[in-house]
């Protein structure tokens, strides 16, 4: 039996669909593929089989932040996935303040791809006041830290101070009306931040949702609860198995040591090591309090100004196609592959 990291994947073996394996750029996977629930029955095959609907492949990817992509890697996603724009939700602070305390990432840009700068924070964000409050509700032992973490993701990218509107800007680009020079679909892109995560993960599950994918393929999607973290015997043993921790498997501990040792946060290994999990009820709360407080995803979006109602139509037209039953992520059973 090939070793494995305690994921139940022998390494190097992540599940594709989603992940599909890029050098140098960890926790990499399509945001298609999820199976879109409608009260409508799906029509019939000649020979009796139902089609069903799902997201479009190909056009919305997400990850861990580039600074490492090999050069394959670059021509991997620029040539054979045809990624044109790369939406990067970091803060020029957040970048720079950290390459300048050894605690950071230096920026990668390569041919044939354009950077989108669309930070979800803005640069009066990063006060070390700001810092230490923000960080300590993602190193918070409850799952409310993260939800009111993930509140202020989405509080702050639509934020009108904010004039990059990331939110507006990504979903804008999935929402595109093509012309008659433009192919029928949105060109691909891909979306992220550093862990590719928490920022990343809400914009996802924004446009996982508004295309009707049901809540436990958008939390799977974000962070699959495969197994109690009790039962996994490696460093990060308190966490609950997910596709964003397997995919980031290989810069786990680097994360930690990123978060950990920068005084500004002040907090401690533990802390770190809850802040780069993904747990399944932080997302599953943050979905709840948005319904709660706007009624919907599609009126929350409205009223925050992300998409109009008509926007919101042409994303679903751009991103949802059928699909025979085989096209499918899977994801239901890639809890039982990591038990």
């Amino acid at each position: 039996m090939a070793a494995t990291d305690g994921s139940g994947f022998a390494a190097g073996d992540l599940p594709s669909p989603p992940f599909i394996s890029v050098p140098g750029l960890p926790n990499f996977r399509d945001a298609g593929g999820y199976e879109v629930i409608s009260d409508l029955p799906g029509a019939p095959y000649a020979d009796g089989k139902s089609k069903v609907r799902m997201i479009r492949r190909g056009v919305l990817f997400r990850s861990s932040e580039p600074s490492r992509l090999t050069d394959d890697g670059a021509m991997q996603l620029s040539k054979q996935l045809g990624i044109k724009l790369v939406y990067d939700l970091r803060s020029a602070v957040e970048i720079a303040r950290g390459l300048d305390s050894g605690h950071g990432f230096p920026l990668r840009e390569w041919e044939g791809s354009e950077r989108k700068f669309v930070p979800v924070f803005l640069d009066q964000d990063y006060s070390p006041e700001a810092l230490a409050l923000r960080y300590k509700n993602y190193a918070a032992e409850s799952d409310e830290g993260f939800i009111e973490a993930y509140k202020d993701i989405l509080n702050a990218a639509t934020d009108p101070a904010n004039e990059f509107q990331p939110f507006k800007t990504i979903l804008g680009h999935l929402a595109s009306v093509p012309d008659a020079s433009s192919p029928p679909t949105p060109p691909p892109c891909l979306v992220h931040c550093t862990a590719g995560k928490d920022r990343t993960g809400v914009i996802v599950a924004l446009a996982l949702s508004l295309c009707g994918v049901p809540d436990e393929a958008v939390v799977h999607e974000y962070s699959d609860s495969g197994q109690a973290a009790e039962e996994v015997a490696n460093p990060f043993a308190f966490l609950r198995i997910s596709l964003t921790e397997i995919g980031l498997r290989s810069r786990l501990e680097e994360l930690v040591k990123h978060v950990s040792s920068n005084p500004k946060i002040g907090i401690d290994v533990e802390g770190a090591r809850r802040m780069v999990g993904a747990r399944k009820e932080a997302m599953l709360g943050t979905l709840a309090h948005i319904r709660a407080h706007y009624g919907s995803v599609e009126q929350c979006v409205i009223d925050l100004g992300i998409l109009t109602p008509e926007g919101i139509a042409q994303l679903r037209k751009n991103l949802i196609v059928e699909a025979d039953e085989d096209e499918l992520v899977q994801w239901q059973q890639h809890a039982k592959l990591m038990l």
